[in-house]
């Protein structure tokens, strides 16, 4: 299965965050960010998409 192939099937599952860590962004302590739309929001610091994600959902369960 290849990285392109993984991303085309969590676009169809709708899943709406994808964090691909390969050994690059291993290296940076970093994970390169996609959302389901299929944009690319780039390599961000795991904490900050851990951040995002968190506030996102928190958000959506009218917790914040």
């Amino acid at each position: 299965k290849t990285l392109r192939w993984l991303v085309r099937e969590a676009q169809l599952q709708k899943i709406p965050y994808i964090l691909i860590c390969g050994p690059r962004e291993a290296a940076e302590g970093k994970v390169a960010l996609r959302l389901r739309t299929g944009e690319d929001l780039g390599p961000k610091p795991l904490s900050e998409v851990v951040d995002r994600v968190r506030a996102v959902s928190l958000d959506r369960a009218g917790l914040l």
